[in-house]
């Protein structure tokens, strides 16, 4: 099914953004952020077989590729959109996203996050930042409910996590900078919770060289857009049990889902072990710090590891925001 062929209650906000808007987002976001550098890593490249890059969003102002968006869809509000605030709902890195592009700007956030098993340092540093955080619910999805009844309620404006184009587009900067960098990589891998930066890095390969593959990668204890994926079909799925919060969605949405459906060339589930021993491997071997979401595209290379032989790899370190106690327990818990 093509995008334009599935049915949108809304055309100018489940629009998918085009190649253009991605590199008028890349221009206008590159006024307040640094372009992220691509490192090669060689010794995972002669452990695997194939070269690995990582691209190291891990390094952006608030540790995730997230801002990005955040910059691009606040920056570029209308002044009546400012004025009314914004809310929105987020696990964390969104959440942070929103609230530098609200401080950068002067605009008041409100970002609701679950009650439950919440990330209290990526918690902390949204209220840094100067937004207003509110607990609610059990999970994403509940937070997200209540975020869309106090728009309802109160006239703010309601940023949607992923049916966003000007979210996707500036995160698709992402795939600009990779094909500076590495003209002939061969295959980018995209973490996927909301699925902007896998539907981003999408639009830009399709333009660019539609011989790259684009893989997608979620954890098989939230699995709910690969079912998504594969299923064609937007169906909330019941599981969503990972101790990744960043790959944590039960609710599968329609705008990156459009576009995943029409450009992403694979997807790969991976138990949470798999993606604990990306974020040890980043660490020891790349000198990075990834959390799960992060390190996500690492774990699904090494999966995958038979088909990438003597390919150039890229895969998105798409955050860093791991609790030091989370980072010292992921170390020392590496199975024998």
């Amino acid at each position: 099914m093509l995008i334009s062929e599935y049915p949108r209650e809304d055309m100018d906000t489940m629009t998918p953004p085009t190649f253009n808007d991605i590199v008028a987002a890349r221009d206008f976001v590159g006024q307040y952020l640094n372009k992220t550098p691509l490192v090669s890593i060689p010794k995972l490249s002669k452990l695997f077989g194939f070269d690995y890059y990582a691209k190291c969003e891990n390094l952006q102002p608030v540790g995730a590729f997230k801002v990005r968006g955040g910059v691009n869809l606040v920056g570029t509000a209308s002044a009546e959109e400012r004025s009314r605030g914004m809310v929105s709902a987020s696990t964390g890195n969104h959440g942070q996203s929103i609230a530098y592009a609200g401080r950068l700007f002067g605009v008041r956030v409100i970002i609701y996050a679950p009650a439950e098993k919440v990330n209290e340092s990526k918690m902390q540093a949204i209220r840094d930042l100067g937004a207003e955080v509110r607990l609610y619910g059990r999970d994403f999805d509940e937070a997200r409910e209540a975020a869309e009844a106090a728009s309802r309620a109160d006239g703010y404006r309601y940023v949607h996590s992923a049916n966003e184009p000007k979210l996707i587009a500036g995160v698709g900067a992402i795939g600009l900078e990779i094909f500076e960098d590495l003209s002939d990589v061969d295959v980018i891998i995209a973490p996927i919770g909301g699925g902007s930066c896998a539907s981003g890095n999408c639009i830009v390969a399709q333009r660019l060289n539609p011989k790259v593959r684009v893989i997608g990668v979620q954890s098989e204890s939230a699995p709910a857009v690969w079912h998504a994926w594969k299923e064609r079909s937007l169906k909330p799925h019941p599981r969503m049990e990972t101790e990744h919060e960043g790959l944590a969605t039960r609710v599968p949405f329609e705008l990156t889902n459009t576009i995943l459906w029409e450009l992403l060339d694979d997807f790969v589930l991976l138990s949470d072990e798999e993606i604990n021993e990306g974020i040890r491997l980043l660490a020891e071997h790349g000198k990075q710090v990834a959390e799960g979401a992060g390190a996500a595209s690492l774990a699904a290379a090494i999966k995958l590891r038979d088909k990438l032989q003597g390919k150039k790899v890229v895969g998105v370190l798409t955050g860093g925001n791991i609790t030091t106690e989370r980072l010292v327990a992921t170390l020392q818990n590496r199975e024998r």
